[in-house]
């Protein structure tokens, strides 16, 4: 309990990026539905067309609303040029604006319709406009009705934008996606309990307002409003110091633990050179190239295999050194990405089983399983199954296994272990493998390529360098047995480490 008190009492930055985020989708939500709502009260086709767009927008998971924003961004840019934010706050307002729309629009819609013919015959009977007539008799009657579809909106864009880390934009969702990965089951809770804690908050004031129109009770109305728009504006000025200054380095992470690690141990190098350092953690492997190729990012750790395959759409495998030649003249060329150079350890994926059950099939080799895959069941993380990696090694040995599953990087290696799967797509410097005492199938066809740990550097920051000095020590410098110790320091359930802990570790060990 005491650690989630300390963990709740660090999310200070994250609470009030949270609250203005939210604050603003909310915002921007009641200033599209309310306007669409009066068109639609006097046009039934607008007000088909408007409700079944936002019930279309609600059917689309959060998640994925929030991640389709980013190409629509990327696309416009191209339009709008390179000032146009492609991560972090835009998509999640645009996203969650969206997501807020149909409680808002609903309520408005449904509350002018049931409202009494006779009030309204009255109000056209003494001779209002249609403006009198919206802000004199509508507007105070549906005024309850349109501030339960605001509450509503508020606990569902609230939750929904925990979801926003894993498009760059700061959140309470960091503590949570971080604490998933590592099984840091304090932060999880930390994060949840804020989360709702702040809907809660949101629902009751916004109730008093609620409250206030029904009653005809303005105190109640203009208190609620008051000390909500005070909320929102003290975080906002909380956030006033940490905007990104010229001397702030972004760093950009996947989401697993590695990654976690590498950008702390990148971080620490770089404040203690000066630079003012700034996380957005847990993106995804597309989104992470994309935004360091455009500068939304300044540093990336990503991998050869993931690149060549990925992003240069190639199924050979050339060689580690040709593989790395190659994609430093094509980031170089395309965007003028710096390739910076190999931290020194290879995090390729691998086939990996529980001892027992590889003994039992008789399993030893990528060929056996292909002959025992029809009666086997794979896990993959979130995205191997969509990966060119995947579809390359599966023809290449002719896989057909019974079932796939996905799981995040950390459950999979628990679902192994657990018996949920009879094989997964390892990372093979992941610390697990040893600690669980898991076979590695060979790979005896090559089809997997070499996953060299790389450093990439914006195009902006590459010629930056002082930067590049604080960079270079890390070059060759990290041997995959120091990777391994340093990632099962977080993974583990045990005397677990924080990603900054084990990265001050990892840094001492390599000399740093």
């Amino acid at each position: 309990m005491n650690e989630i008190l300390e963990i709740l009492f660090g999310l200070g930055g994250k609470l009030a990026a949270h609250v203005v985020l939210a604050a603003a989708a909310i915002a921007l939500g009641i200033a599209v539905a309310l306007p669409l709502a009066v068109w639609a009260s006097r046009n039934a086709a607008v007000s088909r067309i408007a409700l079944g767009f936002a019930s279309l927008v609600q059917t689309i998971p959060a998640l994925a609303l929030l991640a389709l924003f980013f190409p629509i961004l990327l696309s416009l840019r191209a339009v709008f040029g390179e000032g146009l934010p492609t991560l972090g706050f835009l998509p999640a307002l645009l996203a969650l604006a969206l997501y807020a729309l149909l409680p808002i629009l609903r309520n408005a819609v449904t509350a002018r319709e049931q409202m009494d013919a006779g009030v309204l015959e009255a109000a056209d009977g003494v001779g209002m406009t249609g403006w009198q007539k919206l802000r004199l008799v509508e507007a105070p009657l549906a005024a309850p009705y349109i501030m339960a579809g605001i509450r509503t909106a508020a606990v569902w864009t609230i939750g929904a934008a925990t979801l926003s880390t894993t498009i760059g934009q700061p959140s309470l969702g960091d503590p949570i996606f971080a604490g998933l990965q590592t099984q840091n089951w304090a932060l999880v809770l930390a994060g949840c309990i804020a989360s709702a804690g702040l809907a809660m908050v949101a629902d009751s004031l916004l109730g008093l307002v609620e409250r206030g129109f029904a009653q005809r009770k303005r105190w109640l109305v203009w208190g609620g409003l008051g000390v909500a728009v005070a909320g929102v504006l003290l975080s906002a000025w909380t956030l006033r110091p940490a905007e990104r200054g010229a001397d702030t380095i972004v760093i950009g992470t996947k989401s697993f633990s590695e990654q976690y690690i590498l950008a702390r141990l990148i971080g620490s190098q770089l404040e203690d050179a000066g630079f003012a350092v700034d996380y957005r953690d847990g993106l995804g492997s597309a989104v992470v190239h994309e935004a360091v190729t455009t500068g939304a990012i300044d540093i990336a750790i990503d991998y050869t295999g993931t690149l060549w395959t990925n992003q240069l759409k190639r199924d050979d495998n050339p060689g580690r050194e040709e593989m790395y030649r190659a994609l430093s003249e094509w980031e170089r060329e395309t965007s003028g990405t710096l390739v910076l150079g190999r931290l020194g350890f290879e995090n390729a994926y691998a086939f990996a089983m529980r001892q027992d059950r590889a003994d039992e099939l008789g399993l030893r080799t990528m060929d056996d399983l292909a002959r025992a895959s029809s009666r086997l069941t794979i896990g993959g993380d979130v995205e191997f199954f969509r990966r060119p990696e995947w579809f390359a090694v599966r023809d290449a040995y002719g896989f057909d296994f019974a079932r796939q599953r996905n799981f995040t990087a950390t459950f999979m290696y628990d679902a192994l272990t657990g018996g949920e799967a009879d094989v997964i797509s390892a990372y093979t410097s992941d610390g697990r493998i040893a600690a669980d005492r898991l076979v590695v199938l060979e790979d005896t066809r090559g089809a997997f390529p070499s996953y060299d740990a790389i450093l990439l550097v914006a195009p902006d920051q590459a010629g930056n360098t002082q930067l590049v000095s604080a960079l270079e020590p890390l070059i060759g410098a990290i041997d995959v047995d120091a990777m391994r110790e340093a990632n099962f320091a977080v993974d583990r359930l045990e005397d677990k480490k924080s990603p900054k802990q084990a990265a001050a570790d990892l840094a001492e060990r390599i000399g740093l």
